[in-house]
């Protein structure tokens, strides 16, 4: 191949390398092959991270860097950095045939070393320089370029885990997320303010997760973004971990560290839509290249970005790459994809005459359908011990059901509608809740029409909605009481559980994405005791299989007595795959403690108290059943035998059962 810093040797050498060029035979040093471009123009290749992008050759890019991107409709592209003064036109790129890739091999360009492409289109002279789409690092913000880097060089240690894995996330497996944005769990204050990098995250993170009894932390997105205040969810390098905290290796090094800890990574990735800045994916190559170029269909008016063409195969293999990249690279164990109803709908936010009605003339992104399902069929056919999870916020039916079904392919759904029906009953004073009965109740109506996560998610408490703690009525006292009712509310529901920080120590403010969480509240008392309940919460739910076994079975929930409105009392039954155990939850959604209050239960003996969160222990009054309850042969709900309960006030109390009159078994099936 020819540049401008290394000129053929003779007229006879150039015109072979153009033979080549114009054939479509890979120059030497080229990783792309013919067979490639025929996959990506299929839209089928779905590991382009190793193809395309810039890969250093031998070491640190001993021999060079081999760069190659998609611009179809260029007229030049060259590779400008740090090692050519930024100057368009001296390390130009070649034109793969009619593929639309252009492609070289720059001598002098090593690992971390910075650069971006200089496109001049085809269309009115237009030119721009653009990061890589494929770039696997990036400069800090607010600089743009992509940085050369080596990706395949990190050294693992987390075998144990990656063998183990597919145990931990099946539908009957406990998964307990904690829910975290890099840049706003800790900083250093007496530094500036600054951010914790990867490595440094790695310790505490691990301890703190490990202590809480968490199975797995969520990322809000880690993909480079040019903007802080979008959180990550407009990103611009979907291969590239943000610069902000660090290199792509000590991103590794925090997942492998929270791998070898015992807890699984989940990513927020974000195919919906991406910012407009010039130096990304937008108008790449002086035409719209990613997105639809119809505003009725490129433009998502909520965030004022642009959407993908899911209809164009390079597009659609790009996102696919994107998926699996992470997974494959960064051996992430799960996918959160967001905002997937404004992929579903082509009228979403949309008024009548801003959208485009389908072939069928249905409001349907069917492309966007097809994505979605191949993106899941491509996850669980290359990773099956992995899981994917959808932000999907309306009634859009088998989410989370299998392709053979004419599901979407999901393996889990968030229940945003448990997540707006709780918060706003809690909210309400405990003196209007029986009239507003139905939004706990309403839920177990469809709670198995999908593999469901219960989220109590960053989305709550930004924009002047409050913190979670805020949100509660009442004097401190009773904050603190309804915070910890709502939690094991959470937690006793079937389904899998995510919090987002701070809502496990009971954050007074409002997330901010600009500072730390308020770590010194746990100086005082009613905050560290929101924390224990947190942690054993969390340990309730991983040790005893009657609270994971079913979340996604109707065989795991039976109802004890849904119809206390008047006392805004709710009892109910879990269970595990064995028929003879049982766990009881009786909830005091009031601040008037409930004596005497009988419950039927389906077998005589002893019930162990398991859960009290009015216990001292957490920062409550201290009411409670001793610990034991024995049965007495009083036909209550329906049942022979029942107990005679005390239920403190806004508090939840369980207990577990056996039909055999012996301590349940407990052990974790994850």
């Amino acid at each position: 191949m020819t540049t401008s810093s290394r000129k053929p040797a003779t007229k006879k050498r150039a015109a072979g390398t153009a033979a080549k060029r114009k054939k479509g035979i890979p120059p030497e040093g080229a990783l792309l092959t013919d067979f490639d471009l025929h996959l990506f123009g299929e839209g089928r290749h779905v590991r382009l991270y190793e193809k395309m992008g810039a890969h250093p050759l031998g070491e640190d890019g001993a021999a060079g860097t081999y760069f190659a991107v998609w611009a179809p409709n260029a007229k030049k592209v060259s590779v400008i950095g740090e090692f050519n003064g930024w100057e368009a036109g001296r390390h130009a790129l070649a034109a793969r045939g009619d593929s639309g890739i252009w492609d070289g091999v720059l001598p002098d360009v090593t690992q971390g070393m910075l650069y971006k492409y200089a496109i001049e289109s085809r269309h009115r002279g237009y030119r721009v320089e653009k990061s890589d789409p494929f770039g696997f690092a990036a400069e800090l913000r607010p600089q743009t370029a992509s940085k050369v880097w080596d990706i395949t060089g990190y050294e693992w240690q987390d075998a144990a885990w990656m063998e183990s894995r597919g145990a931990r996330h099946h539908r009957g497996a406990p998964i307990a997320v904690y829910e975290l944005h890099l840049g706003s769990w800790m900083r250093k204050p007496e530094e500036g303010n600054r951010w914790l990098t990867y490595r440094e995250l790695a310790p505490l993170l691990t301890a703190y997760l490990s202590d809480l009894g968490y199975t797995h932390v969520e990322f809000l997105p880690v993909m480079e973004h040019p903007f802080d205040g979008s959180w990550g969810y407009q990103c611009i390098g979907y291969f590239a971990p943000t610069s902000r905290f660090g290199t792509p290796d000590d991103f590794m090094f925090l997942i492998d560290a929270l791998h070898q800890a015992g807890i699984g990574v989940i990513l927020d990735w974000v195919p919906a839509h991406f910012p407009k800045d010039e130096h990304g994916l937008g108008y790449f190559d002086g035409t719209h290249l990613y997105e639809h170029g119809d505003p009725r269909k490129g433009h998502q008016p909520d965030w004022d970005t642009a959407v993908f063409n899911y209809g164009r195969h390079e597009v659609r293999a790009f996102l696919l790459s994107s998926a699996l990249f992470w997974l494959d690279r960064y051996h992430i164990d799960g996918i959160r994809v967001d905002a997937v109803a404004s992929m579903l709908y082509l009228d979403y936010s949309r008024r009548e005459g801003e959208w485009i009605p389908n072939e069928h003339g249905g409001r349907e992104n069917l492309e966007a359908i097809g994505f979605l399902r191949e993106m899941n069929e491509r996850v669980y056919g290359e990773y099956p011990d992995a899981f994917t999870t959808a932000e999907e916020s309306t009634s859009w039916p088998m989410v989370s059901r299998p392709l053979y079904v004419g599901g979407l392919g999901f393996g889990f759904k968030w229940d945003m509608g448990w997540m707006h029906d709780t918060l706003t009953f809690m909210s309400k004073d405990p003196i209007h809740r029986r009239f507003h009965h139905h939004a706990l109740t309403f839920r177990m109506i469809y709670a198995y029409h999908e593999n469901f996560m219960l989220p109590l998610s960053h989305d709550e408490i930004v924009h002047g909605k409050g913190s979670l703690l805020g949100k509660m009525p009442g004097d401190e006292w009773q904050r603190f009481a309804n915070l910890r009712l709502m939690q094991a509310w959470m937690y006793a529901q079937p389904g899998k559980k995510l919090l987002f920080m701070g809502g496990e120590f009971g954050q007074y403010a409002e997330w901010s994405h600009d500072r730390s969480l308020d770590w010194h509240l746990l100086d005082h008392e009613p905050h560290r005791g929101v924390q224990r309940l947190i942690g054993d919460l969390n340990r309730l739910y991983r040790e005893h299989r009657a609270l994971h076994q079913f979340d996604c079975d109707s065989a795991g929930f039976e109802w004890v007595d849904c119809t206390d409105q008047d006392q805004s009392v709710v009892s109910f039954l879990r269970r595990g795959e064995d028929p003879d155990e049982a766990a009881l939850f009786v909830f005091n959604f009031t601040p008037v403690p409930r004596h005497n209050y009988r419950v039927g239960v389906p077998w005589p003996g002893a019930w162990r108290e398991i859960l009290n969160t009015d216990a001292s222990h957490y920062g409550g009054s201290g009411h409670g059943n001793l610990g034991n309850v024995a049965t007495a042969p009083v036909s209550f709900h329906g049942r022979a035998q029942s107990l005679n309960l005390v239920i403190p006030p806004l508090a939840a109390v369980a207990f577990l059962g056996s039909r055999h009159g012996g301590a349940p078994s407990e052990g974790r099936s994850g």
